[in-house]
This record gives C-alpha cells, sequence and structure tokens, in this order.
C-alpha cells in the first residue's frame, strides 16, 4: 500500500503538480508577460460566443485594438463566422483545447487530440493554423512543458475574476486600470457557458474593457496580439523593475518547493541524518531498479532492501546561494558529506527498522565527488523514470544554483541524474566511528587533499 502511494504521489507531483508551480510563478516554458514599454496583450477565452464575442469584435475595432482569443474548438466549429471575422480584422487565434477540460484530467495523448481538434477547425475556417496555446484554467501538465512540440504556451500576468457577474463593471474596471502597463499579458473571457463562470458575466466584462481602452488611449498605451508582444522578448532587454520581479518569483518559487519537500518528508517519513545542520535525509524502502553491480561483483537487485537518501533541498539552496562557483558549491558539499557519513552509520546502528539493509542509494546529479567516499556511480537505465528524474534534477538544480541555468547549457551532456550506491560494509568499514577520536582525524587529514582534487578536476574540465 505505501509503495502505490508513493508512486501516486510520485505520479501527480511530476504530472501536476511541479510542472504548474515551475510555469506559473518561474515562467518557465511558457509566456506570460512582455517586455514593452507602450504595448499590453489582450486575451480572451472560451469563446467564441453567439451573443458577446461580436460586441466585443464591434469595441476593438472602434479603439483600433488588437487582441488574442483563445477558443474553444466546439465552439468555433459551431460558430464559423465569428472565427472568420476575428482572422479578417487582425487579431491572433490561438487553442484552448476542443472542450474545455484541464490538462491534469486527460492523458497526454488525449491533449494533444484536443489541441490537433481545434487547430483543424481554425485552419478550415481561416485557411492558416496556429502555434499559440493556452490550456484551461492555465493548467500544464509534465508532458505539456517537457515536449512542446513547437507550440507556445501563453498564461497571464494578470486575470480580473470576471467570469464572475458578482463583481460588476465598476469593480471590475477598477481592477484592470490597476494593471494597465506595458507588457501586461491580461486574461478576459468572452463567454460564460463554461464551469464555474456566469452567462451574463461578459457583459460587465465589455463595459469594464471599454473604460481600460479609452484610458489606455489617453496614456498612449496599444493592445496589440500576443505574437507582437512574444516578439518583443528578443530584442528588448529587461528593467531594473523587471530584474527585482524575477528575485521575487525566484523566492516564491522556492519557497514552494520547500512545502513540497516538508509534504514528502512527512507522507514517507523521511529521518534527518544529523540533528543540526543536516544535508541529507533517509529512508529504509525496497529497491525496484535494475540490478546494479556494485564492487568486487556484488550486485543490488530488484527486492533488496535499501537505505534511500535525499538531499535536503533547503540546505542546497543555501549553499547554492553563496557559493562563488561551481568548485565553491562541489567542496562544500564534499566537506559536508564526509562529515555525516559517519552520522549515518551511528543512525543505522541505532536503528532497528535498518536492519537488513544491502546498501545506500540515491539518485542525484550531485556524482563527481561522490566515488572519492566509496559511493560506485552507475548509469540510470533509459526509460520513463530516467526521463522525469531529468526534468525534475533539472529544475532543482536550475533553483539551488545561482548559475543554474548557464551550467545546464554549457553542460547539458554531463548534468544528467545517475544512480549512487555503496554498500552497506563500505559504509561501516570506512566511516563507523569505533574510535571517534582517530576517525575524525583521518578525515580531516583527507579533506584538503579530496578538496584540492576537486578544484583541479573542475578546473581541467
Amino acid at each position: 500500500m505505501q509503495t502505490l502511494l508513493l508512486w501516486m504521489f510520485y505520479i501527480s507531483t511530476f504530472y501536476a503538480f511541479i510542472p504548474a508551480l515551475v510555469s506559473r510563478i518561474f515562467g518557465f516554458r511558457v509566456f506570460r508577460r512582455g517586455k514593452s514599454e507602450q504595448e499590453y496583450a489582450l486575451t480572451f477565452d472560451d469563446g467564441p460566443d453567439p451573443v458577446y464575442t461580436s460586441q466585443l469584435l464591434d469595441l476593438l475595432k472602434c479603439f483600433d485594438a488588437k487582441a488574442t482569443f483563445f477558443v474553444v474548438g466546439i465552439n468555433a466549429e459551431k460558430h464559423p463566422e465569428l472565427l472568420k471575422r476575428m482572422h479578417d480584422e487582425g487579431h491572433l487565434i490561438g487553442i484552448h483545447n476542443y472542450v474545455h477540460k484541464s490538462n491534469w484530467l486527460m492523458r497526454p495523448v488525449t491533449v494533444r487530440r484536443q489541441i490537433a481538434q481545434t487547430e483543424s477547425v481554425i485552419r478550415r475556417v481561416t485557411g492558416e493554423g496556429t502555434t499559440f496555446y493556452r490550456p484551461p484554467w492555465g493548467i500544464v501538465n509534465f508532458f505539456d512543458i517537457s515536449n512542446t512540440n513547437g507550440r507556445r504556451i501563453v498564461l497571464w500576468s494578470s486575470m480580473f475574476g470576471d467570469w464572475k457577474a458578482s463583481i460588476g463593471a465598476k469593480q471590475l474596471a477598477e481592477r484592470m486600470l490597476k494593471k494597465l502597463r506595458g507588457g501586461e499579458v491580461m486574461l478576459l473571457h468572452d463567454c460564460g457557458t463554461t464551469l464555474g463562470a456566469d452567462a451574463e458575466a461578459p457583459q460587465n466584462m465589455l463595459i469594464a474593457l471599454e473604460k481600460l481602452l479609452r484610458v489606455a488611449q489617453e496614456r498612449q498605451l496599444r493592445s496589440v496580439r500576443v505574437d507582437t508582444l512574444f516578439c518583443r522578448q528578443s530584442v528588448n532587454q529587461p528593467t531594473a523593475s523587471e530584474m527585482s520581479s524575477m528575485g521575487w518569483y525566484k523566492r516564491t518559487l522556492v519557497f514552494g518547493w520547500l512545502q513540497y519537500e516538508r509534504l514528502f518528508h512527512v507522507l514517507f517519513r523521511l529521518r534527518p541524518v544529523s540533528q543540526e545542520d543536516t544535508i541529507f535525509y533517509y529512508r529504509r524502502r525496497i529497491y525496484h531498479g535494475p540490478n546494479v553491480n556494485m564492487e568486487n561483483s556484488r550486485w543490488l537487485k530488484k527486492g533488496d532492501p535499501v537505505i534511500e537518501l535525499h538531499f535536503d533541498n533547503k540546505k542546497l539552496f543555501q549553499l547554492g546561494s553563496t557559493a562563488k562557483s561551481m568548485v565553491h558549491l562541489a567542496i562544500q558539499l564534499i566537506r559536508i558529506v564526509k562529515k555525516q557519513l559517519p552520522d549515518l552509520t551511528q543512525r543505522i546502528v541505532h536503528d532497528s527498522e535498518m536492519k537488513g539493509v544491502k546498501a545506500i542509494y540515491a539518485v542525484s546529479m550531485i556524482h563527481r565527488g561522490p566515488e572519492k567516499l566509496g559511493f560506485q556511480v552507475r548509469e540510470l537505465p533509459k526509460g520513463l523514470f530516467k526521463h522525469v528524474s531529468t526534468v525534475y534534477l533539472k529544475l532543482l538544480f536550475r533553483v539551488i544554483h545561482p548559475s543554474g541555468l548557464e551550467k545546464l547549457s554549457e553542460k547539458k551532456d554531463v548534468m544528467v541524474p545517475k544512480i549512487i550506491v555503496m554498500p552497506l560494509d563500505t559504509l561501516f568499514e570506512r566511516f563507523h566511528q569505533g574510535d571517534s577520536h582517530r576517525s575524525n582525524e583521518a578525515l580531516e587529514q583527507t579533506a584538503q587533499r579530496d578538496d584540492v582534487h576537486a578544484l583541479n578536476s573542475e578546473l581541467t574540465e
């Protein structure tokens, strides 16, 4: 039962929670804000609607404003004349699935089919396809961001709750005006028939939008299509305020990631190796991976009990934030792990649940220094687990390391997760402190030599 819950947690986390968190907060592989001083984007979801979409098009035409419509395929199929009018009047048409259903509730093949069906409708009516896509409720899954297939996923930088009629036109206009600035991607709705929306809500949106367009005209701000704003990304440099907002996004991402880790620790009863300043947690589990030749013809096989190690992501982030370079980060990790492996042996000795384990085991991208400590490093076999682990660990590395994105780009062939394993008797031979003073002395004697070796290896590479 525990294994089933674990895999359900892994699947839901990798398929839904982490992609949504990273795309929403960090903007990974999605477009949600432009970098223009005088241009902003109006985007409309859920249409076309036979009542409100035509009124919206009339209003946009009066102000010579261009917009982006993320259409629901089944609605577009019912009202091809509105789709054609959008295209003829110079607006951008994007995809919002064939039916308004969350990507979390659909298999990857179903999502692809929804997108293909909707694009087929758009191409049949307008004669052109589209590469712009907004998933319903902005909810992406793992496959949406890992393999976009040439699609440009568009989210938003501001939304206003315009799908609820109770807000009223006046309050809605106030909310929209507060966000009126260059680079903004505004989320609005020209249809009120989807789940959770009020059928008459778009009427308030139209009233509020007219006020917004008048004020924008006075401020010399121009509403443009998303693809126009998207193109500004490559030619404009970030402003100082945007740089500071990126710091806020990263802090928010780290906070969310650490909350997820705390939940994971509680659910699967991970234990700290050390009560103070721990670098990793551990738990007993049954090994389910491929057979691994550890050393001296000793094999770790499927069904063997192991101690699974998990790095403390909070500690990694603290180290990465203060590290001056990759070398500095690697040296700090080697020192801390070396100091805490003796603590791990003591934990194992006094923990009755750890009896019978065959090895300590982890999957990590930090696999260059562990061999000096007695670990064996082995390749992960190709498959879904390797692919998911690679995406997860690269996202994590991007967060914890000060220049993580650059390092991943420079060393994408090197920065891959691998199996790290050590037989339990090797751990005890090296790190069990029968004589605490002598063991600490030996560790100190080798510390500088290993640190210099790590430095030389990094500089050589």
